[in-house]
């Protein structure tokens, strides 16, 4: 599956996908699940090495608390465009809990929601078209919702115009 990292193109995945039963290799980054993190926690915290979580959207990543700052990447799951749950998953990971590492949207990414996936935290997609992704991120400028984004919202624009506005109204400069 193609990699979108800052939307561009990467070669190589540099996660290995372990499975539950699976050994974990001594080197090199790993990517375990959920379940498998709670099952063996203390072992895995003692690990010197990168690891990835994979994360079912079903399940309740607020149960991570504190852990989830350990990770390097999380991947969150869309099964079905109509199932979001990951976007609520990677806003709770982003703004409560505090994850800064790479945010990796998986299974069915389409170019619609991209947007509003990259809005909600993620800054990696399991999708191959750069050019679809430079239109997505252009076709809105203005947003109502608020997110962990940074970018300001369209009644926060108001208010910095009529602020700004006011200030040039009431500065001294501005008199006859």
């Amino acid at each position: 599956m193609p990699l979108l990292k800052a939307g561009k193109l990467v070669g190589e995945d540099a996660w290995t996908p372990v499975a539950d039963d699976g050994t974990l290799p001594s080197e090199g980054s790993a990517l375990i699940s959920y379940d498998r993190w709670f099952k063996e926690r203390e072992t895995l915290l003692g690990r010197n090495a990168p690891l990835a979580l994979s994360i079912a959207n079903d399940r309740d990543v607020q149960k991570l608390g504190d852990d989830a700052r350990r990770f390097d990447a999380i991947f969150l799951n869309f099964p079905k465009f109509s199932d979001g749950r990951a976007y609520s998953q990677a806003r709770l990971l982003r703004e409560r809990l505090g994850f800064a590492g790479e945010l990796r949207a998986t299974g069915n990414v389409l170019r619609d929601q991209i947007l509003h996936m990259v809005r909600s935290g993620f800054d990696a997609f399991e999708f191959g078209d750069v050019a679809a992704f430079d239109a997505a991120m252009k076709e809105y400028s203005v947003f109502y919702q608020p997110t962990g984004d940074g970018r300001p919202t369209a009644l926060q624009r108001r208010l910095w115009k009529r602020r700004l506005a006011w200030c040039r109204f009431t500065s001294p400069s501005s008199a006859p």
